[in-house]
């Protein structure tokens, strides 16, 4: 295990290498670059333009411009945004990256868990109308314009309704006199996170040799217990007025992401467990006189589980760039509408420092996934 951990870490870090050349190429190439925004711009002399060319490092030939960046990047040096002068491009991505990283690592993981739940039941119930219910939802969700739906949701329950905001991710009245930053509660509400589901994680595996109905009731009853003692928590703090404030305008960018996300896990789960369904071991299973809930749990939905688990950890890195529609639509200052202002201002250190951030989380993701078949799947093992 360990040489192939090593052998793959080789690996992503020549694929990565190559990742970077590619990215610069391609951003370097487009025409023009930000001083063009001032052409129209009468104060601005080309004397003045040429002088902010030079500042910047856009007079070097793209040879000089590449190997500079690719040095600054391996020391974790990302450069000085252009449409953000004179300030680095990671305090913009540490500024940014936990707001989108609580809007769609809440996403991933509610359509993870509702569509993994859903297409195992679609699965076992083939034929029936449940089945053909969901499975023409899934498609239509799939299949839906996503900024047609935000729009429309925003439409529904932000202008007619009212019930929910339409945009942004916090109200400034609220917020006006409040003790802390907006950032710092994000950092709060991801530790907050984490925690939990460490909690919950660990009540899960302390009841895993458990009887069936006793194993569901005591997670069960422990997600409810944890939920209610993060609520109670919150409450208790001086800051739960404003972390139900996020909470508030997250509902309506979450809801839309989880309903066109969830239906892909829902028909990949599908499809993959009735392939599993028809394998010999499943009848096998069944001659033994196993309890049909065991045959669907532990044989069918574990094997059938692979794919749809490496879906989920090859899409939370391009979750944080990933949601540029999505951040776009509700006004959300995350790292995909940093991504998109960056490109359309020719911001080419921000554009790439984003991407870059992405590209290392991706080909992270893939290790993660690659080591992690072992424990999921005990006949998989790496020589």
């Amino acid at each position: 295990m360990k040489k192939y951990i090593l052998r793959r870490v080789i690996q992503i870090l020549f694929t990565l290498i190559i990742f970077q050349t590619l990215l610069f190429l391609i951003l370097d190439a487009q025409p023009g670059d930000i001083t063009n925004l001032y052409l129209l711009n009468p104060k601005v002399t080309p004397e003045a333009r040429e002088q902010m060319r030079v500042a910047l490092g856009l007079d070097k030939p793209p040879l000089i411009r590449y190997l500079q960046w690719l040095g600054n990047f391996v020391q974790g040096n990302l450069g000085v945004s252009f449409s953000h002068y004179p300030r680095p491009v990671t305090d913009i991505l540490m500024e940014t990256a936990p707001r989108t990283l609580v809007l769609f690592l809440t996403n991933q993981l509610i359509s993870f868990s509702l569509g993994y739940f859903l297409g195992k039941q679609m699965a076992w119930h083939r034929g029936t109308f449940f089945e053909y219910s969901l499975t023409m939802l899934g498609v239509v969700l799939y299949t839906i314009f996503t900024p047609w739906f935000g729009l429309m949701m925003i439409y529904l329950f932000g202008v007619q309704l009212k019930w929910l905001p339409i945009g942004k991710f916090l109200d400034p009245s609220i917020w006006r006199n409040a003790p802390l930053e907006a950032n710092t509660l994000f950092y709060y509400i991801l530790l907050t996170t984490v925690i939990a589901s460490a909690l919950y994680l660990l009540v899960i595996f302390l009841t895993k040799k458990a009887g069936r109905t006793v194993r569901q009731i005591v997670r069960f009853a422990g997600f409810i217990i944890l939920v209610g003692v993060v609520i109670l928590t919150w409450q208790s703090t001086s800051y739960g007025y404003l972390a139900g404030d996020i909470l508030k305008h997250m509902i309506l960018p979450v809801l839309v992401s989880t309903l066109v996300n969830f239906a892909g896990t829902m028909l990949l789960m599908r499809n993959t467990m009735l392939e599993t369904l028809r394998e010999d071991f499943i009848m096998a299973a069944r001659a033994k006189g196993l309890p049909e809930a065991t045959v669907r749990d532990k044989h069918a939905a574990r094997n059938a589980f692979l794919p749809v688990f490496t879906n989920l950890i090859i899409s939370i890195p391009f979750a944080l760039s990933g949601g540029i529609i999505t951040e776009t639509i509700f006004s959300w200052p995350g790292m995909g509408l940093t991504l998109l202002q960056a490109v359309n201002s020719e911001d080419i250190p921000l554009a790439m420092g984003t991407l870059s951030v992405v590209g290392v989380l991706a080909l992270a993701a893939h290790l993660v996934a690659d080591v992690a078949y072992a424990f999921l799947d005990p006949r998989i093992r790496y020589q």
